[in-house]
């Protein structure tokens, strides 16, 4: 198994020297390193590979690396700020934490300014850097920690509260737990250790998903304010992040293609209730154009799901504590598991679910079946796994109706909303598509298969495409 350890590792000549050899004695193996001073003067991400014991062996032994000093302690004033949310009790889990250390408190100020947030300035009498190095760690697990004033000459306050404080600034609007806080940590260094070594700037990995949250956070709410477009009986919502949601109402039957973020089902579902009376008594049936978080997070919603079958297989896969079929790919992996922290995703239970079909992976477009349902009769296909593997195509001739998820989006059709949170994935997986050139192929296969006339072809993002194919 494998285990990322994030530690710290002292700025001077043999430290990660240490680090090895400490993993090397125990026989484990080092599978990814990333160090990075320019972000972060401490922070060192080990994945090391081996078994689970010798793993929390080498846990218990690395705690130690970053702390090892030869000086003798000198006594110094750490002066910080302690960005507090303007509510009784937020300080008393800080001052508990000196306590602990052991740290006099030489200086303390603060004062309201009408924000709901406190700034408690505090000077810490400190005596060595692993007393420092270990409050730091704490403390910005506790709230967002500014360091205003430091004898630099120690050179032992690392600067792992950038880390820290990253995570804790996004789980304050996300909601995060410890744990998830943790793991947004290790998914966000993997971006950056990716970038930079494409010679991106290591702080924009950072800025872009903050921006991600922000976005999502933003809409929630009475804030969610989806583009709504009827056509007939098509009814299409476009909510500002994550997939559309789109309904053909057939009768009492309501026959919806992909639902969104999780974090959006309240939102989603006053939507549906409000352009469809009686929502909550008819038949609602869901069908899937792809597994991707931004797609499948509001199932429950509908009395049936209809999907491919190893878009079924991707849900076992994540009910089974295994890597979806997005994060086999180490380009995507972090951005994806990203995608689920931030929108409260979690594996669908797919008991029940209607499988359309197993192709064979030899076609670039596979003809599953032709599936009948409210007096429609729907080809499916499966694609290669151009964008992702499951990916689905639902074309009805007597509609002349084509749903391709993300094969194809009608990118020039996205909202203004849309267009500045779609931006922002490409650039931390380098691209959405798993294989470009196969999901260019299989956008072309499906125009190929339109018969001569007019089309609506409705992506998985953006506004309805009008087509006249020839």
């Amino acid at each position: 198994m494998k285990r990322t350890f994030t530690t710290t590792m002292p700025d001077r000549a043999g430290a990660f020297l240490k680090a090895n050899e400490c993993i090397s004695r125990l026989g484990l193996n080092i599978t990814r390193v990333s160090y990075n001073k320019a972000v972060d003067t401490h922070m060192l991400f080990l994945e090391v590979e081996g078994e689970e014991p010798l793993l929390d062996e080498a846990e218990q032994q690395l705690a130690g690396i970053g702390y090892l000093h030869s000086r003798e302690p000198v006594g110094s004033v750490l002066l910080l700020e302690f960005q507090l949310k303007d509510e009784p009790g937020t300080l008393h889990p800080v001052l508990r934490l000196i306590e602990h250390c052991h740290f006099n408190i030489s200086y303390i100020s603060s004062q309201e300014d009408g924000s709901g947030i406190q700034r408690f300035k505090m000077g810490l009498f400190v005596e060595n850097g692993r007393e420092v190095s270990a409050f730091m760690r704490q403390a910005a697990m506790l709230c967002p920690v500014k360091v205003i004033d430091y004898d630099k000459s120690e050179k032992v306050l690392d600067n792992t509260v950038f880390y820290l404080n990253f995570a804790h600034e996004i789980s304050e609007k996300m909601g995060l737990s410890d744990e998830e806080k943790a793991e947004l940590i290790i998914q966000s260094n993997r971006i950056m250790q990716m970038l930079d070594e494409r010679n991106s700037p290591a702080y924009k990995t950072f800025d872009y998903i903050r921006q991600i949250a922000g976005y999502i956070q933003r809409y929630k709410g009475e804030n969610f304010n989806p583009r709504i477009t009827h056509e007939g009986n098509i009814t299409l919502i476009e909510p500002p992040c994550g997939s559309n949601l789109c309904v053909l109402e057939l009768g009492e039957l309501l026959l919806c293609f992909d639902c969104g973020f999780a974090c959006y089902r309240q939102e989603q579902l006053a939507v549906l209730r409000a352009e469809f009376p009686g929502f909550d008594r008819r038949k609602k049936v869901l069908a899937l154009t792809h597994p991707d978080v931004d797609h499948c997070g509001c199932t429950e919603l509908f009395d049936e799901v209809y999907l491919s079958h190893r878009s079924w297989e991707d849900f076992q896969r994540e009910l089974a504590g295994q890597p979806a079929y997005r994060e086999e790919n180490p380009l995507h992996a972090p951005y994806g598991v990203i995608s689920k922290l931030l929108s409260g995703y979690r594996p669908p239970k797919t008991e029940g679910f209607h499988l359309l079909g197993k192709a064979s992976g030899k076609e670039l477009l596979e003809r599953l079946e032709d599936w009948q349902i409210g007096g429609l009769c729907f080809e499916v296909y499966e694609g290669l796994g151009g964008h992702v593997k499951g990916e689905t195509v639902y074309l009805e001739r007597q509609q002349r109706l084509v749903f391709t998820g993300d094969i194809f989006v009608n990118i020039k059709g996205f909202t203004k909303e849309q267009a500045r949170f779609n931006r922002l994935a490409p650039y931390l997986m380098t691209s959405v598509d798993s294989d470009p050139a196969i999901a260019k192929a299989e956008r072309e296969a499906i125009f190929h298969l339109l018969d001569p006339g007019e089309w609506r072809i409705i992506g998985a993002h953006g506004s309805i495409y009008h087509y006249k194919s020839q």
